[in-house]
């Protein structure tokens, strides 16, 4: 099993930054990909950023050059830095952890709102 404790999210005002972050524990976890999808009502999830075992990150085309997911020394921590939100930025975010087999495990997620 898995243990994703996500940090961060709220309310800021356009323009502005937050930062979230998901600590990730369990017997069975091993460094491998993490990220971040987020879901506003009535939309379907979408990817936000991910970082996989070696590094390597991937974006939505909607926040490329505004978040940047980095991840811990240890690797069991992954955080995105949002800047310059929107209020299309609304969204309740959900921390993720895949495994080698491609099965994902998902946090609580934590509400982010973007006031104009």
């Amino acid at each position: 099993q898995i243990h994703l404790v996500e940090s961060g999210g709220g309310l800021v005002q356009a323009g502005g930054s937050l930062r979230l972050s998901c600590a990730a524990s369990g017997s069975r976890f091993s460094v491998n990909t993490m990220g971040w999808y987020r879901q506003a009502p009535g939309k379907q999830r979408e990817l936000v950023a991910l970082i996989t075992s070696s590094g390597r990150t991937n974006y939505a085309d909607s926040v490329k050059g505004r978040f940047t997911i980095t991840r811990d020394n240890a690797k069991t921590t992954v955080s995105v830095q949002m800047n310059s939100l929107r209020p299309a930025d609304t969204a309740t975010y959900y921390c993720f952890y895949r495994t080698p087999l491609n099965y994902d495990y998902w946090g609580q997620g934590t509400q982010v709102t973007v006031s104009s």
